[in-house]
């Protein structure tokens, strides 16, 4: 979501069931907090009365979708992961053709992926055919602080939704070049808004470099990255492979929007 973009109250979209858009946003809203939120929270987060919210939240404990802790507070429920890693698979179907083209042209590693609360998930990748390259599974998680395609996904939220995520993760140093400051991370992500891509320079691994945009009007918010050993993704490479990065991404957004249904 846009700094700039609040999400929309359910009751202003038309045609729709407003108990299942409301439903909707108290998930995403849930997943925005990092997975677990207590009704105060979503009640301030989503502008909707408490007996709504509650009504809602006991229905979606019913059915698995969330679970109620111990302490009260309100998780995301596992019923949701067959969800994502089904909704997953399409993507991964749609983008190796456009990662396999990054591939072709850049001999490096090509990436897509996901923010799924606090995480980044990795979820397609086409492998560069050099014997030394950078390989992710598909389906691993890292901090978003570390990665390039973590810093693209962040810099289409506000920056205090941001900060609140940083706080919540620690910011984990994984090698000495990781940014673990805040205010410092924010920094570099206003930088990445206004140039329009990221890079991680051996910030989650060390001589590995990674150059990242995002997809513009992707149906759920996604990235996408070349990654590869720093002394072949080299700095002087940089003004060659962002075009085509973001040239690569606007023709997978419009793929993506091709199976969205009207």
């Amino acid at each position: 979501m846009p700094p700039s973009e609040e999400r929309k109250s359910p009751a202003a979209t038309g045609g729709g069931v407003q108990s299942l858009e409301r439903a909707f946003v108290l998930l995403e809203h849930m997943a925005d907090a990092g997975g677990e939120i207590g009704l105060s929270e979503l009640a301030n987060d989503s502008g909707l009365p408490l007996p709504t919210i509650h009504r809602l939240m006991r229905t979606l404990v019913a059915s698995g979708y969330v679970r109620q802790q111990s302490n009260r507070r309100y998780a995301l429920g596992p019923r949701l992961i067959r969800l994502g890693e089904a909704a997953a698979r399409p993507l991964t179907t749609w983008a190796r053709p456009h990662l396999a083209r990054l591939v072709d042209v850049t001999g490096e590693t090509a990436n897509m992926a996901l923010l799924d609360g606090d995480e980044v998930v990795y979820v397609a990748q086409v492998p560069s055919r050099h014997s030394m390259r950078m390989i992710t599974e598909v389906g691993k998680r890292v901090p978003p602080h570390t990665a390039a395609v973590g810093k693209a996904l962040l810099s289409q939220r506000p920056d205090a939704e941001v900060r609140s995520m940083l706080v919540r993760t620690g910011m984990a140093a994984l090698t000495e070049r990781t940014v673990t400051s805040p205010d410092a991370f924010l920094a570099e992500l206003a930088t990445v808004r206004a140039d329009g891509w990221a890079v991680d320079d051996n910030e989650q691994e060390i001589g590995v470099r990674c150059l990242a945009v995002s997809v513009p009007d992707s149906p759920t918010p996604a990235a996408i990255s070349v990654s590869g050993p720093a002394g072949r993704l080299t700095e002087d490479s940089t003004d060659k492979i962002v075009p085509l990065l973001r040239e690569v991404a606007r023709d997978l957004s419009a793929s993506l929007n091709t199976h969205r249904p009207e």
